[in-house]
This record gives C-alpha cells, structure tokens and sequence, in this order.
C-alpha cells in the first residue's frame, strides 16, 4: 500500500514538506508506503473545460507541459493521497488547485481511495484554504480522512513548522488514521460501491 503525498509549495523543503514529511514518517512506522511528490516552482496550467481528456479517454491531461500527468500516472499507482499546501492570501497556491483540479478531471483513478488536505500558513486564513483543498475530493467519491483536528500547521520561516507540536502531532494521527484505513479497505472483502450514472443538472428552468 502506498500514499501519494503532494507539495503544493514552491518552496521545496519549506514548512509544507516539512508537515507531509512528518506524515510519511509515521505512515513508515505503520508498514504504509509512501512517496512526496514537490509539484515545483515552475507555471502549472489551470483547466480551460476543453474535454479532450475525456474524448481521448486515455486518462492525462492533453496539456503535457507541466507537472500534472507525471502526478497522475504516481496517483493512479497509489492507493491513498495527501495534498499540502502553504496559504496564501486565505487559499491554496494556485499551482496546486490548478494540478489537482486537472488531476481529477482527466480521469485519475482516485474513486475510493483515501484522502486528506494539509494546510500551512503563518497566521491566519488557514480553515479556508484547508476547506478549499478537501473540497473536490467530496465530488469524486474519495473518502477524507480526518484527524484530531483540522490539518493545520503554523510556520513561516523554513523549519518552524517542526515548532508546531500541536500541527505535527496532527499530521501523525492524520497518518496513523490514513494506515488504518488503508488496511482495513485491504483487509477486507467488500466490493467497491456500485454509483448510478452521474445526473448532472443546473439550476435553470426553460420552460
């Protein structure tokens, strides 16, 4: 079993890293695998709604200058994710929604598999960018997974995340609860959900 971690951070051994860092060691202790992705400091395309992922049906992004299909081909191997990401201005980075949203788009295989959002930030506007990063994992059918409270984590200067004994002890229990997840899906025999064709709809009457 394995967990695809994302560093939605343009600091690559920032204070984000260091909070998924603390993640994937423990998950180490609980036999789960796992991998920390840094999406990097270069331009990452957002969504233009073009559909060619859908009509190619081959599952990638038909834009393949940017990080995004080497993150999907590391998610569809993998059986559970974990996004982070430094806030700001009260939001994620923009590099990080635009792959994400990408990601799921085109056709990742993520139904099932666990999920969970990080968030960093100096001081403020941390809920909302957490909400805003567990927000599409709700509409493609990938269980959160929680922990002893929001996965929040306090820094701004490089390396005063690991100050936040509270935050890193909120990523261990977010990856203690990650690994029973993981074995207890594993374990057991249950097949996945069987889901109604989607029924999209809008809220205009044209009648």
């Amino acid at each position: 079993m394995k967990v695809l971690l994302i560093n939605g951070s343009p600091r690559k051994n920032g204070n984000t890293f260091l909070a998924l860092q603390e993640a994937a060691r423990t998950l180490e202790e609980q036999g789960i695998d796992s991998e920390v992705v840094w999406i990097g400091n270069k331009p990452v395309r957002g969504c233009i709604a073009c559909a060619t992922c859908k009509t190619k049906g081959n599952g990638m992004c038909v834009f393949d200058d940017d990080v995004c299909n080497k993150v999907i081909g590391k998610m569809n191997e993998s059986d559970a994710l974990i996004v982070g990401s430094p806030v700001y201005y009260g939001v994620p980075t923009g590099q990080v929604i635009a792959l994400v949203q990408r990601m799921l788009f085109a056709g990742a295989d993520v139904k099932c598999k666990p999920a969970a959002a990080v968030a960093v930030c100096r001081r403020g506007g941390a809920t909302s960018a957490f909400q805003t990063l567990q927000m599409p994992f709700q509409m493609v059918n990938m269980p959160i997974v929680t922990s002893q409270y929001w996965n929040i984590v306090y820094g701004r200067e490089q390396g005063q995340a690991s100050l936040d004994t509270e935050g890193m002890q909120t990523m261990r229990t977010l990856a203690r609860n990650m690994a029973w997840m993981l074995k207890n899906i594993h374990s057991g025999n249950a097949e996945l959900p069987q889901y109604e064709p989607w029924q999209p709809m809008h809220f205009i009457r044209e009648d």
